[in-house]
């Protein structure tokens, strides 16, 4: 019983000491660990929550940790949440802070670039002086290796929240309990905004901010809903594209309108250019709506509901559909492809070159579709041949006649080339494409 009571006395003196640090803590505060004590002797465990220092108090912490460590076997372990929110930031009650607190607290959810970009730009316009909304922290998807024993690696979006100084939540999945809790106790969100998140949103999580989560997704809905949008209206040829911005709801991207946009594109757009355009237009669109949301406005009641005859769903893209048939589409067909896989997969097609009867697998970077054709009822060539012009790609004779001209390839485990650089190195030898042939093979 004294050995137990020691142990117990001293885990007290351990979190007496981790909360004098706490209070020490400026206002501008930084994450740290959560401690879990384990106690050796018993199957039960003492969890000390995460909480915020500067870097000053952080190591004033570590020491404290390090040496209780030694004595009573602590494990450390990272938070659950990557990082929490800090009781100053969200329960300010000083008189300065007045005119902040009657601000409306926005949450960002979001992971990739595009919406990196979308978070800086919604974080500027919340710092100006007669902004009625503030950014209170950031929801994205948890830090990811790069490679099997790399180092973790926070996505886009966490980064920049980091440089922000702003508080980020990694939660494995948005239904989470202890998240949905978090959310609903700490954070007290009044209005949520998505970009790319990346995950199902629970009516839990819907019914916790008062004016509702608006979403930029990069289409014209109720054209294209679902996950790839940009791909897919590129890959079917769609001019013009768009962007909407809209409320969430439980049925994915079925929410009523606040604000569409419309956008022309060349006939050779590529989604990786398209993309970051659309969640620019989109975020500025959505600048314009959260005031009218805040003021009541815009609501769910009001909104524009879309209309379900006119529903186009995406499907999620297959590696598979990266390759190229061109004895069964025509060369516009596999331009579309080209230019909506262009982030990934990647499109390719299988050539033989001279007499070697090894299929070489070339990606297909760039293309567009000459308007000269050649008639269906001669008989076609599979031979690839670079056109006379000193700009001119490698042209391809597809199934209809139609012919696409390749500008920028990639041969397997090559660098990308334009079209000359890929003639010079057959050194003479023809080229053919080849059908029937699966990816697999």
């Amino acid at each position: 019983m004294r050995n137990s009571a020691t142990i117990n006395h001293s885990t007290a003196l351990v979190i007496v000491a981790i909360i004098t640090t706490m209070a020490a803590c400026s206002s501008i505060l930084r994450p740290c660990y959560a401690f879990q004590v384990v106690r050796t002797t018993r199957l039960t465990s003492l969890r000390i929550g995460s909480y915020f220092s500067t870097s000053s108090s952080t190591q004033s912490a570590s020491l404290v940790a390090t040496k209780y460590n030694r004595q009573h076997h602590i494990q450390l372990l990272p938070h659950p949440h990557v990082r929490s929110f800090s009781s100053t930031h969200l329960h300010s009650s000083s008189s300065d802070d007045e005119s902040n607190n009657e601000k409306t607290r926005i949450l960002f959810l979001g992971t990739p670039d595009v919406a990196a970009t979308s978070l800086k730009t919604l974080y500027e316009a919340s710092q100006r002086p007669d902004s009625p909304y503030e950014l209170v922290g950031v929801v994205t998807q948890p830090p990811k290796r790069r490679k099997r024993r790399g180092k973790e690696i926070a996505s886009p979006v966490g980064l920049v929240a980091e440089e922000l100084g702003l508080e980020v939540l990694c939660p494995e999945k948005a239904r989470d309990k202890d998240f949905l809790d978090l959310l609903e106790e700490e954070v007290r969100p009044d209005l949520c905004v998505t970009a790319a998140y990346g995950q199902f949103l629970p009516k839990r999580f819907l019914a916790t901010p008062k004016f509702g989560t608006l979403n930029i997704h990069p289409s014209l809905l109720p054209r294209w809903r679902g996950s790839s949008p940009v791909q897919r209206s590129l890959e079917s040829g769609d001019n013009p594209v768009g962007v909407s911005v809209l409320f969430t709801v439980s049925k994915m991207d079925a929410g009523p309108i606040v604000s569409q946009q419309s956008h022309a594109i060349d006939a050779n757009e590529q989604a990786t250019t398209l993309l970051p355009t659309l969640f620019d237009i989109g975020t500025q669109a959505l600048l314009e709506a959260i005031p009218k949301v805040i003021a009541g406005e815009i609501t769910m009641d009001n909104a524009m509901e879309q209309d379900e005859s006119l529903v186009v769903e995406t499907n999620m893209i297959d590696a598979a559909e990266g390759q190229l048939f061109p004895e069964r589409m025509s060369a516009l067909e596999c331009h579309n492809r080209i230019r909506g896989f262009s982030m990934w997969p990647g499109t390719f097609l299988y050539f033989q070159i001279g007499d070697d009867e090894t299929p070489v697998k070339v990606k297909v970077v760039e293309s567009k579709v000459l308007e000269e054709t050649v008639d269906a009822d001669d008989e076609l060539t599979r031979m690839i041949v670079r056109g006379e012009k000193k700009k001119d790609g490698l042209r391809l004779i597809c199934g209809d006649g139609s012919i696409l001209e390749m500008n920028k390839v990639q041969p397997a485990t090559r660098n990308v080339m334009d079209a000359k650089s890929f003639v010079n190195g057959l050194q003479g030898r023809t080229v053919v494409w080849l059908s029937g042939l699966d990816s697999d093979e």
